[in-house]
């Protein structure tokens, strides 16, 4: 359904706009932009980055349609149209009002703690052959998320489902005002997201208000009765259908019988009892499968159709997997959904890898149905194409015939390979089909793509560190969130980005904008470079025989000494270059790198009157700022830097940045901010000040896998040198990781312990090369292959480096490259 600009304008209250480009995509983020020409940006403001700073940017790549709430300079931008508001936020939402109020359709509007996205997946996936579904893109439900999804409803759709989260009180009446659900579910009101509210009574109010005009409000006996006296003062009063144990129900769980890989829930919706079988056992899923089963009744779908889909159902797979694959390819693994929605965001994510890259896609057919096959497969080419997506490989007779006779020339995509099903590619497939790309492996789980994934993973042993990008992200946003809005941040990617992977990490950094990048040597710059990384970089420990490379990768040298700043502008001189960027270290106390403060004088003489080099930063190292019984030496430090910065400063015709503080120092001490900080190990999840340890989300996840189990009687022994002695008749599990792997031989004999299956369990022996044994007699059920984790959220990075007797940076920086990193974004 498209809007005219001048239509948009009408609905937001605008000065008229006099031009009838046709509107299809809003556009929030400068890095997203696919279909500029019927693109809308609204510059919306955030604590730490302003809309209106891209405009210019924007307006480069074609877009001409912006909504802003400050004045703009028509003459640099002659071409472009501006609409006018005093919030471009409010306007957002206003305008996803409006659209909604063009349906009359069922929408379904879901709210709780736990749950809100496996129940709309699920729902989709039972509902999907009775309706044609928009519903939110994974779990887009923010104040962001909501007008984004709800600008998704054309006159194809026959029933709405979206979710909507909130973070403190006052932000469910805006969403409601979009969503304006005609049938409500609560989910679980548990003890998720607490933060912002003053108690689970206010939470659980706060929520309620999305169903201020509901017809049908669906949910737990226990959270609808908690919310009883909230929901009576609704002017409109919804029916509430509430599902539990009690009898006075309008559904009752009779029983709940777990097996060992299902579960059978027998209900009673009005007097029979009935029965449906479930493919899952853990307790949020059956939570979630009764309301779902609730839900369908409440559509008059019969509980025979229910129960035979209901055995149907498939995991919710919230994450994509970002892995080497063979021949220098990157694989992106999606193999678990299949639907235009998250087809978009797989194709974001891909978009988000830097470099040259070709990019391909496998896609199996969409399970979507508001669209002919014409219709859905025709608007993929031209995403793909979009995307710069220059092979397809369609895998499904839905995809194969639509697109078997599609000739549109110029769609941009050099090759397109059709297969009627993934037994017919895998015939086929040879491995040097692929060479040098980024491959998305997109489809539905039925297609079985997984043995796609396996085919063009590297293949290593099954140790794996798991690198959760989200958590990166989320860090990173918890450590802006501290600094003053014109503080700049450098990212710490050194050490291979401490041990999560160097390109991978920097390219989600630079995605999100983070303004500088720091690596410890110039072969590490090279390498982000080689990988599309455009952010500055600087390296803090160049060597006289990386000055070529510096300069031809465009990398920021840290000066130290008059040895080094004289060999390189030595270098410069002889390469007739002038005014390039480094950054100077001073010495204050860390006693490790940096011009001497007696130097200091001498140096800004020859600062200020030189031309082969320009000062980006004056800069020097905090050695104790985790620490408040060193705070006086961190003031001292402070002060001696600030006298030797302003020093430089005096001498200089130019400002520049100035910085000491790191991860820790940005929480306990803001007064160090300055120009900018350096982040580091908090990037990670790990605050060493352990200050504000519970705000940060662990990013890394070490995991193994159980290669046999031994049965050993007491008094026999483990391991080299008989190390371990069983006390007792012990179940022993042979683990694959060892020293190799950088699991470090100070956590043998019961000093080291791992978690298996909800159990921490020690380690026993010595820890050999490639393997360690843990024992594993507490155990119930334990089995070869199980999965073991090493460190993780289950499992803490820092309760492993006190176990070890060192510190979580060495840990982290310690795991092999024989270990496969894992990227996901959930």
């Amino acid at each position: 359904m498209k809007y005219t600009l001048t239509h948009i304008a009408e609905i937001l209250g605008s000065a008229s706009v006099v031009l009838a480009i046709e509107i299809e995509n809003l556009l929030l983020d400068s890095r997203k932009v696919y279909s500029p020409s019927s693109s809308l940006f609204f510059a919306l403001r955030g604590p730490r980055r302003d809309g209106h700073q891209f405009i210019g940017e924007l307006y480069k790549k074609g877009v001409r349609a912006f909504v802003v709430s400050e004045e703009q300079d028509a003459a640099s931008h002659p071409s472009a149209n501006f609409i006018y508001v005093s919030d471009t936020m409010n306007a957002l939402q206003q305008l996803a009002i409006y659209h909604r109020g063009r349906f009359t359709i069922p929408v379904i509007g879901i709210t709780g703690s736990n749950g809100k996205t496996i129940v709309k997946e699920w729902l989709y996936q039972l509902l999907h052959e009775d309706f044609h579904i928009v519903r939110s893109p994974k779990s887009y439900n923010s104040q962001i998320g909501v007008p984004l999804s709800a600008w998704q409803m054309d006159e194809h759709h026959t029933l709405a489902i979206f979710e909507a989260g909130i973070s403190q009180p006052g932000e469910m009446e805006k969403l409601e005002k979009i969503i304006h659900p005609t049938i409500g579910i609560l989910t679980n009101i548990g003890e998720a997201h607490n933060e912002g509210f003053a108690d689970k009574s206010q939470k659980l109010s706060e929520k309620l208000k999305l169903f201020r005009n509901c017809q049908v409000l669906v949910g737990r006996e226990s959270d609808l009765t908690a919310g009883k006296e909230f929901i009576s003062s609704f002017e409109t009063q919804p029916e509430t259908i509430m599902w539990g144990l009690s009898s006075t129900n309008n559904v009752t769980v009779k029983r709940i019988d777990k097996k060992d890989n299902y579960t059978i829930i027998t209900v009673c919706p009005g007097g029979a009892e009935k029965q449906f079988i479930l493919r899952f056992t853990d307790d949020a899923s059956v939570e979630n499968s009764i309301t779902c089963y609730v839900v369908l009744l409440q559509l008059g779908i019969s509980h025979d159709v229910i129960a035979k889909r209901m055995e149907q159902l498939q995991p919710v797979n919230m994450r994509l997997e970002l892995k080497k694959g063979i021949n220098h390819c990157t694989i992106i693994n999606d193999s678990y959904s299949a639907d235009i929605n998250s087809l978009e965001i797989a194709l974001n994510f891909l978009s988000q890898q830097q470099g040259d890259a070709q990019k391909t896609v496998i896609l199996s057919d969409l399970l979507q149905s508001a669209r002919t096959d014409e219709q859905l497969y025709h608007y993929i080419i031209e995403i793909l194409r979009k995307h710069k997506v220059r092979r397809l490989i369609g895998i499904g007779e839905h995809i194969s015939e639509t697109l078997r006779h599609f000739t549109g020339k110029g769609n941009g995509i050099a090759a397109i390979e059709l297969y009627n099903s993934t037994e017919t590619y895998l015939r086929q497939f040879r491995s040097t089909q692929f060479r040098e790309e980024i491959i998305l492996i997109k489809g539905a789980r039925i297609f079985g793509f997984e043995q796609i994934v396996q085919l063009l993973e590297l293949k290593v042993h099954q140790t794996i560190l798991e690198i959760n990008l989200n958590a990166i992200v989320h860090n990173v946003k918890i450590y802006q969130k501290q600094l003053r809005p014109d503080t700049k941040m450098m990212a710490m990617v050194k050490a291979f980005a401490y041990g999560s992977g160097g390109a991978e990490i920097a390219g989600i950094l630079q995605y999100h904008k983070v303004d500088y990048l720091g690596v410890a040597y110039a072969d590490e710059g090279i390498e982000l470079r080689k990988a599309g990384i455009l952010l500055p970089i600087m390296v803090m420990n160049p060597e006289e025989a990386a000055f070529e490379s510096l300069v031809e990768y465009n990398l920021e040298p840290d000066l130290y000494s008059f040895a080094l700043l004289h060999s390189f502008e030595s270098f410069l001189d002889k390469e007739g270059l002038q005014r390039y960027p480094v950054h100077i270290e001073i010495e204050t106390g860390m006693n490790r790198l940096g011009f001497a403060l007696n130097e200091t004088g001498k140096l800004s003489e020859h600062l200020g009157s030189t031309t082969l080099v320009k000062v980006q930063s004056v800069f020097s190292h905090l050695a104790a700022s985790e620490d408040p019984g060193q705070d006086e030496f961190t003031s001292q430090q402070f002060n001696l830097y600030k006298k030797a910065a302003d020093t430089i400063a005096e001498k200089l015709s130019y400002s520049f940045l100035r910085h000491i503080t790191n991860s820790a120092g940005i929480f306990r001490l803001p007064y160090l901010q300055l120009d900018m900080v350096r982040l580091g190990i908090g990037m990670y999840g790990v605050d060493s000040s352990n200050t504000h340890q519970s705000m940060l989300q662990p990013v890394a996840t070490l995991k193994t896998t159980i290669a046999q189990l031994k049965y050993l009687k007491k008094g026999e022994s483990v391991g080299y040198n008989r190390k371990g002695v069983a006390n007792y008749d012990a179940v022993i599990a042979t683990v694959r990781i060892g020293y190799a792997d950088g699991y470090s031989r100070k956590l043998g004999n019961g000093k080291g312990k791992m978690w298996v299956k909800g159990k921490l369990v020690p380690v026993i022996g010595s820890i050999c090369m490639d393997m360690t044994m843990i024992d594993v007699t507490t155990v119930n059920d334990v089995q070869e292959g199980d999965e073991v984790i090493v460190f993780g959220k289950e499992l803490p990075l820092q309760i492993v480096a006190e176990w070890a007797d060192t510190i979580p940076y060495e840990v982290m920086t310690s795991i092999s490259q024989r270990v496969k990193r894992v990227y996901f974004e959930e």
